[in-house]
């Protein structure tokens, strides 16, 4: 489980694409990432989480 500003991450590998994918599992709204490192894979998740928070300012649900 990774964890980012107060969000939790889901992670689970794909042997079959050789690639992590994930789920931010914190919020109402669907947040995927996914990564072919633990590196990339960590920062999807913090891109993924601070992309989300910038939407939800933008639509004021922050």
């Amino acid at each position: 489980m990774l964890n980012y500003k107060g969000y939790s991450g889901h992670i689970e590998f794909d042997d079959e694409a050789g690639l992590f994918h994930g789920e931010v599992v914190d919020t109402k709204d669907v947040v995927t990432f996914q990564g072919r490192s633990v590196e990339e894979i960590v920062q999807a998740f913090r891109d993924s989480v601070d992309d989300y928070l910038d939407f939800c300012g933008q639509q004021e649900k922050a």
